[in-house]
C-alpha cells in the first residue's frame, strides 16, 4: 500500500490470484452501458453514436444497438439529418414523476421564495428521502445564485452542507454511521470535516443550538446556514437553508440570517402541522 492509500500493482495481482472476481451478469452490464449512454448524451446535450463510443470506450456496434433500443422506447430521439441522438420525451415523464414523489407543497415553495428575497441569498428546502438527504427546492437569482451543484435532487455531501448537517443531527448515531458508511466523507475543501468522530461531536452542537452553519466546507468562499422543519409530532422532516459569499457574512448579517431562518422554519413547520402557513 502506498502512502496515499493506493494499492501497488503486485498487491492488486495477489488479490486477484487469491480471490478471482466472479463473472458479472451480462444483463447487468447491458443496463449499466445503457444508463451510461443516457448520461453522456444528457451531459453533452446530444451526441453521435461514434462520439458516445469514443467517450465511453464501448464498441460502436454495441453503442448503436443500445441507442436504437432507447429510440424505440422513446428515451432517445434520432435526428437523422444531423446524425446525432438527443434525449427522448419519456425522460420528461420520469422527471415529472420524481418531482411529484418528492413533492414540495406550493405554500412551502412560496415561503422559500420569500426567504430568498428577504435574506438576499439563495434559498433551499431539503428533505429526507429514505436514508438520503435531498435538495427538493431551490430559489435563486443572478444577484444571489445557488451553490453549484445544489439543484433539485442533489443528495451528496451531507457532512459538508448546512442542510445536510441539520438533517443528520436529527438522526440517531446509528443512522448517521450508516449514512457515512454509504456516502463517505470526501474532503471537498480544506475546511471539510472528514472524521466521523469530529462530525459526531459537531452534530451534537448543531442539535443543541438548533442551527447548522458551514463555513467554506462545501465550496470555498461560500457560507451556508440551515434550520430544521418539524411536523406535528416534533420530528424533523426537512430544513430551510440559505447560502451567501463568506465575505458578506459579518456578525450582524449572521444574526439576521439566523433570525430569518428561524422565522421561515417556524412557518414551514406550522404548515406541516396544520396545513396553514404565513399570515397574508
Amino acid at each position: 500500500m502506498t502512502e496515499t492509500g493506493e494499492m501497488r500493482i503486485e498487491e492488486v495481482s495477489s488479490i486477484g490470484a487469491t480471490a478471482p472476481r466472479a463473472p458479472r451478469d451480462s444483463s447487468v452490464v447491458t443496463v449499466e452501458k445503457t444508463l451510461a449512454i443516457l448520461e453522456i448524451i444528457a451531459e453533452r446535450g446530444g451526441a453521435t453514436a461514434r462520439e458516445v463510443s469514443a467517450a465511453l470506450g464501448y464498441p460502436l456496434p454495441t453503442v448503436y444497438r443500445l441507442m436504437q433500443a432507447l429510440v424505440q422506447s422513446d428515451y432517445l430521439v434520432h435526428l437523422r439529418g444531423e446524425r446525432r441522438f438527443e434525449l427522448g420525451y419519456k425522460l420528461d415523464r420520469l422527471g415529472l414523476s420524481l418531482h411529484r414523489q418528492i413533492g414540495v407543497p406550493t405554500a412551502v415553495r412560496a415561503e422559500v421564495a420569500r426567504l430568498h428575497e428577504v435574506a438576499e441569498t439563495a434559498g433551499y428546502f431539503a428533505v429526507y428521502r429514505g436514508a438520503d438527504v435531498v435538495v427538493a427546492y431551490v430559489v435563486d437569482s443572478p444577484a444571489h445564485p445557488r451553490l453549484t451543484p445544489l439543484g433539485f435532487g442533489f443528495h451528496e455531501a451531507a457532512h459538508a452542507t448546512a442542510f445536510g448537517k441539520i438533517l443528520l443531527a436529527g438522526m440517531s448515531a446509528e443512522q448517521v454511521a450508516r449514512y457515512i458508511e454509504v456516502h463517505g466523507m470526501p474532503q471537498l475543501t480544506p475546511h471539510t470535516m472528514t472524521s466521523p468522530e469530529e462530525l459526531g461531536e459537531h452534530l451534537q452542537k448543531v442539535a443543541h443550538q438548533g442551527i447548522a452553519w458551514e463555513h467554506e466546507e462545501f465550496v470555498v468562499g461560500m457560507t451556508c446556514a440551515a434550520i430544521a422543519v418539524r411536523n406535528s409530532s416534533g420530528m424533523i422532516v426537512g430544513a430551510v437553508a440559505v447560502s451567501a459569499p463568506s465575505g458578506e457574512i459579518t456578525p450582524e448579517r449572521e444574526r439576521r440570517l439566523e433570525h430569518l431562518l428561524r422565522d421561515s422554519s417556524n412557518q414551514v413547520s406550522k404548515y406541516y402541522r396544520s396545513g396553514q402557513l404565513r399570515r397574508a
